[in-house]
C-alpha cells in the first residue's frame, strides 16, 4: 500500500479564534451593509479638513468615480437621485466612488466662527491630492455640477496625470466680469442669499412653475442650519478666477469630456462657450431638453446612458447594455471615438428624434445633443 501523506488544509477565509461560521456569516453581511451605505472619512489638508463618502471597494486597473457638487447642495442632495437610479446600477458595480463634500458643507457640520477665511475654488481643488493620498487612489473620473465641475476642472489642470475623464454638468470657466458683478451686487440688495443660489441652481421658468422638486430644494436651502457656511461656498464661486481654456493651447483639459447642460439652464451659455474651447477630438456636448438647471436630478436615466457611453469610449464597461435611449422615440445616439494608444479615449454624442438605431460619426467632431 502507497504510504500515506500527511495533507495540510487551510480555510479560504479561515475563522477568527473562537468565531462560529453563523458569527463570520454575520460579520461579512455586517461589512457588505457599511460598504452599502458608505464609509465617511475626513483628512486634514493644508486648507482646513475636507469630508468624503467611499462607497464600494476599489477595482484592479479601473479608477474611482470622485464626485463634487454645487453651491447650496451637498453629496447626497446633489447627486443621490443619480446613483440610485436604477440604471446606474451597473455603472456603480464597477466603480469605487468617493463623495467630497465642500468644507462645511457635510450633514451635521457646524457653522464656521465669524471671520473664517474659507478656501478659495483653487484651494478647494489642492485639497483633492490629500484625499487620493489618504485612499492610496492612483486615478479618477471626475463628476461635477456648478462649482463642483470648475473645481474638478482646476484639479485636472493641476495633476493632468491623475485624471482620465471628466463630466462637467454645468460648468462657468469664466471669472465674474464688472457686468456681472454689477448684477449680482444689484441681486443681492433686493434678494437673499437663498433665493440666489436657487436663482443659480435652477431656471426662472422652474422657479416660477414652483414644483414639487422646487419646494423641496428650496426648502432645503432656506432652512439649511448651516447656513453661513453655504454663503462661504457660494462666495469663493462667485470670486473664482478664470479657468483660460484656449482650443489648441496649452491650457486646456488633456482628458475625455463629458458637458452636460439642461436646455435654458442659467448656464447654458457658460457651457457652450467652454464647449467652443476645449479640443473637439475630446469632448462630448450634451444639451438635455426637459432637464432644467439640473439634469442630474429631473433626467437621471438619460444622464446614466450618456455616462455609459462615455466610459464605454474610454474603453470600460464595453459589454454593457444601452437600452433606456434606444427604446425612446427620440431615441438616436451616435457616438464617434478617437484613439489614444491602445484605447478609445473620447467619446462624441449626438440624438436625433427620428431614427432608432446606434452609428458612427466623424471622429473628432462634437456634436450638440438634445434629449
Amino acid at each position: 500500500m502507497a504510504e500515506l501523506q500527511e495533507v495540510q488544509i487551510t480555510e479560504e477565509k479561515p475563522l477568527l479564534p473562537g468565531q462560529t461560521p453563523e458569527a463570520a456569516k454575520e460579520a461579512e453581511l455586517a461589512a457588505r451593509i457599511l460598504l452599502d451605505q458608505g464609509q465617511t472619512h475626513s483628512v486634514e489638508t493644508p486648507y482646513g479638513s475636507v469630508t468624503f463618502t467611499v462607497y464600494g471597494t476599489p477595482k484592479p486597473k479601473r479608477p474611482a468615480i470622485f464626485t463634487y457638487h454645487d453651491v447650496g447642495l451637498n453629496y447626497k442632495s446633489c447627486f443621490q437621485p443619480l446613483f440610485q437610479f436604477g440604471d446606474m446600477q451597473e455603472i456603480i458595480q464597477n466603480f469605487v466612488r468617493v463623495h467630497v463634500d465642500a468644507p462645511g458643507m457635510e450633514e451635521g457640520a457646524p457653522v464656521f466662527p465669524l471671520g473664517y477665511q474659507y478656501p478659495s475654488l483653487d484651494q478647494l481643488a489642492d485639497m483633492i491630492p490629500c484625499i487620493l493620498q489618504y485612499l492610496n487612489f492612483s486615478t479618477i473620473i471626475g463628476v461635477g455640477v456648478g462649482a463642483g465641475a470648475y473645481i474638478l476642472s482646476r484639479y485636472a489642470l493641476n495633476y493632468p496625470d491623475t485624471v482620465e475623464g471628466l463630466v462637467l454638468i454645468n460648468i462657468d470657466p469664466n471669472a465674474k466680469g464688472w457686468m456681472d458683478w454689477a448684477a449680482h451686487k444689484l441681486t443681492g440688495l433686493t434678494s437673499s442669499i437663498p433665493e440666489m443660489i436657487l436663482g443659480h441652481l435652477f431656471s426662472q421658468e422652474e422657479l416660477s412653475g414652483n414644483s414639487e422638486l422646487i419646494q423641496k430644494y428650496r426648502n432645503i436651502i432656506t432652512h439649511a442650519p448651516n447656513l453661513e457656511n453655504i454663503e462661504l461656498y457660494w462666495n469663493s464661486y462667485n470670486n473664482r478666477r478664470d479657468l483660460n481654456f484656449e482650443r489648441g493651447g496649452e491650457i486646456t483639459l488633456k482628458c475625455p469630456v463629458m458637458l452636460v447642460v439642461g436646455d435654458q439652464a442659467p448656464h447654458e451659455d457658460a457651457v457652450v462657450e467652454c464647449n467652443s474651447k476645449l479640443d473637439p477630438t475630446q469632448t462630448s456636448f450634451l444639451k438635455m431638453a426637459d432637464s432644467g438647471g439640473q439634469p442630474q436630478l429631473t433626467q437621471p436615466g438619460k444622464l446614466t446612458e450618456a455616462f455609459k457611453y462615455f466610459l464605454q469610449g474610454m474603453g470600460y464597461m464595453a459589454s454593457s447594455c444601452m437600452t433606456r435611449l434606444s427604446r425612446s422615440r427620440t431615441a438616436s445616439l451616435t457616438s464617434a471615438a478617437s484613439i489614444d494608444g491602445n484605447r478609445s479615449r473620447s467619446r462624441t454624442l449626438s440624438q436625433s428624434s427620428e431614427s432608432g438605431t446606434l452609428s458612427s460619426g466623424p471622429p473628432g467632431h462634437t456634436m450638440e445633443v438634445s434629449c
